[in-house]
């Protein structure tokens, strides 16, 4: 049996339709491989090259895409090994089956989030996800903490059957529900979320200790 704690990952997300991959870090990142029409895209993938294989068994690679201007990751890796194109999603999204969905637009943070309509799936990198970091007590998933304060309400104008994130395992149950109430208590919940950061840096700190 393979050891994944040994390769610095473990599966997540599994579908019919594509698969992600998960570093074991402190707050852990999350790369997608999605097949849309035979195709494959990757989204914010991180470095895993025993995984060139099954992206290619999944479709024909068709493009990797970065949602979030800091998320550089290993997107320019996975291009050149897959000879596809590297998109700058809140650049643009033609020619893909994604349409975007703003969630900031400014000089120091420019991310939006692709949204699927056929098999409804909604991906995100940083505007939603479910480690510790981003959830206010038992939320299901949550905004970013710096998002709190002014939600990105185009998240809340689709209803996903899933959601895909940059950041933990995706939501596969009640996805629209949940993005609906992360979105309309983002601000009322900061407090706790606040709050919830600090308790896991306490622990993070004495468990490196």
């Amino acid at each position: 049996m393979r050891s994944w704690s040994r390769v610095g990952w473990s599966p997540v997300d599994e579908l019919e339709d594509g698969f992600g991959w998960m570093q074991t870090e402190r707050i852990a990142r999350t790369s997608h491989a999605l097949r849309v029409d035979g195709r494959v895209w990757l989204i914010d993938p991180v470095d895993a090259p025993e995984l060139e294989g099954r992206v290619r068994a999944l479709g024909e690679p068709a493009g990797v895409l970065q949602l979030l201007d800091r998320h550089t990751r290993d997107g320019a890796t996975w291009a050149a090994r897959l000879d596809v194109p590297l998109r700058r999603a809140w650049e643009s999204v033609d020619g893909t089956p994604f349409a975007a969905l703003p969630v900031r637009s400014r000089r120091w943070w420019r991310e939006v989030a692709l949204w699927e309509p056929r098999a409804r799936t909604l991906v995100c990198a940083d505007a939603l996800g479910t480690v510790g970091f981003f959830r206010a007590g038992d939320e299901p998933i949550g905004l970013h903490p710096l998002l709190r304060p002014f939600p990105p309400r185009a998240l809340a104008r689709v209803a996903p059957d899933r959601v895909l994130v940059g950041h933990g395992a995706g939501v596969h149950v009640n996805a629209a529900e949940a993005v609906r109430e992360a979105v309309a208590t983002g601000r009322r919940r900061l407090p706790r979320a606040w709050l919830g950061i600090l308790s896991a840096g306490r622990s993070g700190a004495a468990a490196s200790r």
